[in-house]
């Protein structure tokens, strides 16, 4: 039969093995585990301003489009504003050029009326001496 005596150095070994589990926890794992964590917490924070910037960025660009919408809608109404002052303005110039044509006719008849007189009488005049003329020159004599 063979006896086994308990060895000591298996148990100074298991000792020493935890001994530098310990101190390799405390200086090598804790450290790099803490760097880990730091790291991850910075990522998540940038990535929660990421997001909110995004938000921001889309709220701005939605409310630029708003904007931009209204100043299109409100410009297109005032096009409309002017295009129709345009209009009534347009139309009230042909109604006094329209009112002012019949007056402008009857100046213009009543001035070929007072030159068409004037003419008769200048013809009447000459018409008269020339047919006393005619008739001298085929009578041969004065006629009075």
């Amino acid at each position: 039969m063979v006896t086994v005596i308990p060895d000591y150095t298996l148990l100074i070994q298991m000792v020493t093995f935890l001994v530098l589990v310990y101190i390799l926890n405390l200086l090598l794992y804790k450290p790099i585990l803490n760097i880990i964590d730091r790291r991850k917490k910075q990522l998540e924070e940038l990535e929660n301003e990421i997001k909110l910037f995004n938000e921001s960025v889309d709220k701005k660009a939605f409310e630029y489009e708003e904007k931009l919408k209204q100043a299109k809608s409100s410009a297109s109404e005032l096009k409309k504003e002017i295009i129709q002052e345009g209009n009534g303005q347009a139309k009230s110039i042909v109604d006094v050029v329209r009112a002012e044509i019949p007056l402008l006719t009857q100046e213009f008849q009543q001035k070929m009326d007072k030159e068409m007189q004037a003419a008769r009488l200048i013809l009447d005049n000459q018409s008269q001496k020339l047919s006393l003329e005619i008739a001298e020159k085929v009578l041969g004599r004065s006629v009075q």
